[in-house]
């Protein structure tokens, strides 16, 4: 039970203030003119100034609280280097039972694990959220035990009372690791890139003062270097393919360094052209030859170059050359000089004219058969004697002419292979198109139907040729989607996957294997013409194998979902078809320096005069200390009683009530009447 007096004013200080004031001059001049009641009359006014200033008697019954002592424990992946789990463990033991031996305190255990999306140890958000679930008036003391490595630094929250950080490791721990600087999303294929890496030894290391090297791409052979530590050094690579190349950086562990985490990065670099090139050799003016040319043109990455063949050799009109507006076809320096230069080659309702020598249509083939890639968009003349097929040509042209024109209206179909075609899958999707006017009948040698016209004849047919790419559209009526005659079609995204399937782009290869990450969840996808494709094998980065079914989610589409324990690059193999992926992030923030150092908490730690011990010179003694005093010293710490207490019950009891305030002032009234009468 406690007791206080309390003072709960009638009147605002102000005016007790004024008649306090008037009082004593009252008494004052009655002191002056010598008569003889005027301490009678100022102990009256005094009774009557202390009624109204409410004094109380307040008594409280209450019921002392416990201090709270904070214990943290970081369990992140870096806790688990060396000793310094079990120096945790030993720790965490030791001080639970010394502070629960001391009586009227009570141990918070916080566990601190790793955060999620690399966020390294958020130690101080932890603790910031713990201390708004207890009452700051009964914090006694924090105590970290930690390696120091902390990632969230600015997060942390005012102290209520002393921290102290508990050091794991040891003073001879040194470890050696591999920094990327800089790694761009994209890069242009053909040109190197330059990559910044940087190999520190950090802690107690050996003396070294060259480190070895390996990189590979895509799990393929590693090539070795030798780079010096310390120094930025820059490398230059160049990517080998387009889409997504898998780039594997690594430094071979060194003998007694703590860990081998961060001495390899994984870098995923997209490949892309820097321009596609593409040749558009036009016949006889017609609707659709503006469609090509604002089809690629709309592409800010295509350069184009484009003739339209409007005066044949064997034309005579009398017209002077020197007074023609037209230049002359460069037949040489296309199709043999700089044919190499081009991604694509795109024959539009052309014909044989005697422009192409058939050298030059034997140049085409083996361009074909090298890796390029030439689309050929049949008009009428595909079907007579002066058909393109009828040359050398054939021998890459997917189906040749019956010499059927088919002058009537049908609806462009994808067929059951093209519904698995990445060029045609999902094009249709239960829509209605419009109609084409005219269909070349072509009888198909080889290659894929993926689209078809009036009786299911062949519409799109694509081949490869040695390691380039044919497609023949039988029509010259995809402009008429263009003008959305009678409701028009995707013409512009079948033309824009057509030609970037023919120049080989990644994402449109109708049989690829490939992974996209998320977190350590990785989405296994594999694209088929096939009906099964079977199961895919996921190789760790341990070595250890794992089998999972493939499901077809969509025509042509089957996947599998695998969680990663670890992070790494992971392989994958699916008959013929590998891919890798590298999982978590390129650079762990948790693994970035693994060498046990506490620098950073120094200030949050000196703001309450806690202090920070290594835990491999003994787990300090707990001793109680003042509020402002400094809390630890050597092999011990301190922690602040608080003795808060909570309320149990409380009564208010007024010194001066009314009658008893009537009752004096009367005596003194009376008293000092007595007084001066009898004077």
């Amino acid at each position: 039970m406690i007791g206080s007096i309390l003072f709960e004013p009638l009147l605002p200080i102000s005016i007790i203030t004024a008649l306090a004031a008037a009082a004593f001059v009252m008494v004052a001049l009655s002191l002056w003119r010598g008569l003889p009641g005027w301490w009678w009359r100022g102990l009256g006014a005094f009774v009557v100034l202390a009624a109204l200033m409410g004094p109380v008697l307040q008594r409280e019954s209450r019921a002392p609280l416990s201090d709270i002592v904070f214990l943290l424990s970081d369990e992140t992946a870096s806790q688990d280097l060396g000793v310094r789990k079990t120096q945790t463990e030993q720790a965490l033991t030791t001080l639970t039972a010394r502070l629960e031996s001391r009586g009227n305190t009570e141990v918070r255990q916080l566990r601190i694990g790793d955060a999620s999306d690399d966020g390294g140890t958020a130690m101080m958000n932890a603790l910031s959220e713990a201390l708004k679930a207890e009452p700051l008036n009964r914090v006694a003391g924090i105590i970290a035990v930690t390696d120091g490595l902390v990632h969230d630094l600015d997060q942390a929250p005012d102290l209520p009372a002393p921290l102290h950080v508990l050091r794991t490791g040891e003073s001879t721990d040194w470890d050696r690791k591999l920094t990327v600087k800089n790694a761009p999303a994209f890069a242009i294929l053909g040109e190197p890139i330059m990559l910044t890496l940087r190999i520190d030894d950090v802690g107690q290391g050996p003396d070294a003062v060259n480190a070895p090297l390996e990189i590979s791409v895509d799990g393929g052979t590693p090539q070795s270097f030798t780079i010096p530590l310390g120094v930025d050094m820059e490398v230059p690579v160049t990517l080998p393919h387009g889409g997504r190349n898998v780039l594997q950086f690594t430094v071979p562990i060194a003998e007694g360094e703590l860990t081998d985490r961060n001495n390899s990065a994984i870098v995923q670099i997209n490949g892309v052209r820097d321009r596609l090139r593409v040749l558009l050799v036009s016949g006889e003016p017609h609707p659709g030859g503006r469609t090509w040319r604002n089809l690629l043109k709309s592409d800010s990455s295509v350069d184009l170059v484009h003739f339209t063949i409007l005066r044949p050799p064997a034309k005579q009109d009398g017209v002077p050359v020197n007074e023609l507006s037209l230049i002359a076809f460069p037949t040489r320096e296309l199709f043999l000089e700089k044919i190499e230069d081009f991604d694509l080659i795109i024959f539009d309702r052309y014909k044989r004219r005697g422009i192409l020598p058939a050298l030059y249509l034997d140049n085409i083939v083996e361009y074909v058969r090298g890796g390029g890639a030439v689309l050929f968009s049949a008009g009428p003349d595909f079907a007579t004697a002066q058909s393109l097929y009828r040359s050398t040509l054939s021998e890459i042209i997917p189906a040749g002419p019956s010499a059927l024109v088919i002058d009537q209206p049908f609806v462009p179909q994808v067929s059951d292979l093209g519904g698995r075609h990445p060029v045609t899958a999902g094009l249709q999707d239960g829509s209605e198109w419009g109609e084409w006017l005219r269909l070349i009948d072509v009888v198909p040698d080889r290659g894929q139907v993926i689209m078809t016209g009036a009786g299911e004849r062949p519409l799109l047919v694509l081949d490869r040729v040695g390691d380039g790419r044919v497609a023949l559209l039988a029509s010259d009526q995809a402009w008429l989607w263009a003008r959305g005659y009678d409701g028009g079609g995707p013409q512009l995204e079948l033309l824009r996957r057509l030609a970037h399937w023919m120049m080989g782009e990644p994402d449109l290869e109708e049989e690829a294997l490939w992974a996209e990450a998320n977190g350590q969840r990785m989405r296994v996808i594999r694209r088929s013409l096939q009906d099964d494709v079977g199961e895919v094998t996921i190789e760790a980065p341990d070595g250890a194998l794992v089998t999972l079914p493939l499901v077809e989610t969509q025509p042509g589409q089957f996947e599998a979902t695998f969680d990663g324990p670890d992070m790494g690059l992971y392989r994958l193999t699916n008959g013929d078809h590998q891919a890798v992926i590298g999982l978590g992030p390129a650079a762990p923030k948790e693994f970035a320096n693994v060498v046990t150092d506490a620098s950073g908490l120094e200030p949050i730690v000196a703001s309450m005069r806690g202090g920070i011990l290594a835990v491999e010179e003994g787990v300090p003694s707990i001793r109680n200390v003042r509020a402002g005093r400094p809390a630890a010293g050597r092999g011990w710490i301190g922690i602040t009683p608080r003795d808060a207490f909570e309320t149990l019950s409380l009564t208010r009891t007024p010194l001066l009530p009314g009658w008893l305030v009537l009752l004096i002032l009367s005596g003194f009234i009376v008293g000092g009447w007595l007084r001066e009468g009898r004077q």
